[in-house]
């Protein structure tokens, strides 16, 4: 047997497991880099975050993915080129926090790797009858592998399209294994670039289990920031939403779009929901002519009202439900003002640290998940297919020679 072929076998017989969770989101802040102790699997899971740590990116890897992000049309050769560059720097990234938690390779079993995402494309967007859904993700995990010296899973997201879902959301899975409670209904959200949410009822039925993207989260947000008020890269503390107004005729022409009467479960992404996205709104609208300011605080609200909705649209006709956040958007205290005054049934959004996870590490963990249950050696026990939750295991593995 391989010699990595028997590491993998033992590494799946063990009772715990270190496994580091990697995450970067379409936001291009940094990676999340996630040590998470594990024991069990399936409903059985328990998590202990050991440490975590968002590395920085710097201006030139924001710059080189900004040149094909979300772009239909793009150079192919940098894409190429791209993918390997990523791994490794994402390998290095790793090196480094292993080096500041005093830690080798040897001492950890395997890395999830989500990758960067740089195109979604689900079939209810790119309207190709020949086509069904897709999704692309780079940062090469063989390159990763190789850079740490640690077996890596990733592209955790092929197998879900390939068994008929579209790529995302992939955090209904650790949301259902890890968060479920027989004392509460809960709303798993998370608002990074895009928003999305997971649906716990608390009787744990798979068959009552939604998951789905929402709309846009931070991602207009953000790179209006980036444009008009460089160099912040976000709106710190709403300072520039908190200066303006909202503007009624713009947050309406925000808000046509036939992606919000979709059912759930449905994915979108920054293709979709962009500064192009925002030009067209204000032309429609006749409202070119507002302040920086203005714009902004209307876009916070856009995003909280379609939040909101989507929030409100799961808890009909349900009591004790809990909403429980993470994410960027957790930081942005008047997109978390707005979301509440418009969910009338909520008392409170807590975020999920007080179910004993750091917000800002969720993803990150939720992929740790992920690749224990690559390891578990056991049949996904969970999945709805109506409601675009297939039953399967994700996850490529890349060996470290």
């Amino acid at each position: 047997m391989h010699q990595h072929i028997l590491a993998l076998y033992n590494s799946a017989k063990k009772q715990q497991k270190l496994i580091i969770g990697l995450m970067s989101g379409t936001s291009l802040d940094g990676l999340d880099v996630a040590l998470c102790k594990m024991s069990g699997n399936g409903m059985n899971t328990q998590i202990e975050l050991l440490a975590f740590e968002t590395v920085d990116y710097d201006d030139d890897y924001k710059q080189k993915i900004k040149t094909v992000f979300a772009k239909r049309d793009c150079d192919l050769e940098l894409v190429t080129l791209l993918n390997p560059w990523i791994g490794v720097l994402h390998g290095k990234m790793v090196n480094q926090c292993l080096a500041k938690w005093q830690l080798g390779a040897k001492d950890i079993d395997v890395i999830a790797s989500h990758g960067q995402t740089i195109y979604h494309c689900p079939k209810s967007q790119h309207q190709h009858a020949d086509f069904k859904h897709g999704t692309l993700q780079i940062g090469d995990s063989d390159h990763l592998a190789v850079t740490t010296g640690i077996t890596t899973i990733g592209d955790f997201r092929q197998k879900h399209i390939a068994a008929g879902g579209e790529g995302a959301p992939l955090a209904v899975y650790g949301d259902y294994l890890f968060f479920t409670s027989p004392a509460e209904n809960r709303i798993l959200l998370n608002m990074g670039g895009i928003a999305n949410l997971t649906y716990l009822p608390k009787s744990a039925d798979p068959e009552a289990v939604f998951s789905s993207d929402i709309g846009p989260g931070n991602t207009i947000m953000d790179a209006y920031i980036q444009r008009f008020f460089a160099p912040l890269h976000y709106d710190r503390d709403s300072l520039v939403a908190n200066q303006g107004s909202i503007n009624q005729r713009l947050l309406d022409a925000l808000c046509e779009n036939t992606f919000f009467a979709l059912g759930f479960p449905k994915t979108t992404g920054p293709e979709v929901f962009n500064l192009q996205y925002l030009a067209t709104a204000q032309a429609a609208s006749e409202t070119t002519h507002l302040s920086h300011f203005d714009v902004m605080a209307t876009l916070n609200r856009f995003s909280a009202q379609v939040i909101a909705n989507a929030i409100n649209q799961c808890s009909v006709n349900l009591s004790n439900v809990q909403v429980y956040a993470s994410g960027g958007g957790i930081h942005n205290p008047l997109l978390m003002k707005h979301i509440l005054a418009l969910c009338p049934q909520l008392d409170e959004i807590k975020n999920t640290q007080a179910l004993g996870i750091n917000p800002d590490a969720k993803e990150a963990v939720l992929f740790a998940i992920l690749a224990n249950e690559c390891l578990a050696g056991e049949k996904q026990r969970f999945g709805n297919q109506a409601q675009g939750i297939p039953n399967i295991t994700m996850g490529k593995i890349s060996f470290a020679d």
